[in-house]
């Protein structure tokens, strides 16, 4: 959040928003040093903001991850304890033949 409010953060606009726009800045002086109009400058750059709006961040993949980690524990605990049931109703069934 430093980051953000050193540029002059809006409510609203996370870190990554901040980034990106500052990204898009620098993208459009880059382009309009070597020459390009500014209309078309900022044209590209809104293009590439376009393209990378449904990219995820390391913070998504991260947080995906702990989530199919969560989901692999769970179901892995269901599937142990149906292995359990099953061995011990096996036994149960080997005790009452014997």
């Amino acid at each position: 959040m430093r980051r953000a409010a050193a540029v002059g953060y809006n409510r609203g606009m996370t870190v990554i928003d901040t980034e990106l726009e500052l990204d898009m800045i620098a993208y459009v002086r880059m382009l309009r040093a070597v020459g390009v109009e500014e209309k078309q400058a900022e044209a590209h750059a809104e293009a590439a903001r376009a393209t990378r709006a449904g990219l995820a961040t390391k913070a998504d993949l991260a947080t995906l991850r702990a989530e199919i980690r969560a989901d692999l524990y769970r179901a892995l605990c269901i599937q142990t304890g149906a292995i359990v049931g099953t061995i011990i109703a096996t036994a149960g069934v080997i005790a009452a033949i014997a």
